[in-house]
């Protein structure tokens, strides 16, 4: 495990969610920014809204461990609903949010800046290249390896 180990994890499988969340959400050995037994970094703080079960998980390890059915991604035609939380701030975002920002030049963690000016962008609390992985409200990193198995968590 990347992060120190305390006692603040919890295991939790259906029909219980984990009450120190604004959502519902179940895994195993979640901590309180939603590192779990699976993904544990500095960087693993998202939790995923499964489209089968509308609850939250750290990561489909988790869905499979704490339920008794298949995985579904969340589904694209409700791509403008809540289906992350950022274990940092607790925010809830879109799944268009997370994956791809706006139409209108916003990086995937949802800050506007210009390209050329990286030591003001990082000074004003965003991201310094449009393919860094962070939540629009806190700016807390999130996993940019995620990227690699989204179809998992999202129908793409």
């Amino acid at each position: 495990m990347d992060t120190p180990p305390t006692d603040d994890r919890r295991t939790t499988t259906a029909p219980a969610t984990d009450d120190r969340f604004s959502v519902p959400l179940r895994g195993v050995a979640v901590d309180p920014e939603t590192r779990c037994a699976h993904w544990d970094s500095a960087v693993d703080v998202v939790a995923l809204r499964f489209g089968c079960c509308e609850t939250y998980y750290p990561c489909d390890a988790c869905h499979d461990a704490a339920t008794d059915h298949e995985a579904e991604p969340w589904p694209r035609d409700r791509f403008d609903e809540a289906a992350v939380l950022c274990g940092a701030c607790g925010a809830t975002l879109t799944a268009r949010e997370y994956l791809d920002g706006d139409s209108e030049g916003q990086s995937p963690s949802g800050n506007r800046a210009p390209p050329d000016d990286g030591e003001a962008q990082r000074a004003a609390g965003s991201r310094e290249r449009p393919d860094d992985d962070a939540c629009p409200r806190c700016d807390a990193a999130f996993n940019p390896g995620c990227r690699a198995h989204q179809d998992r968590y999202f129908e793409v």
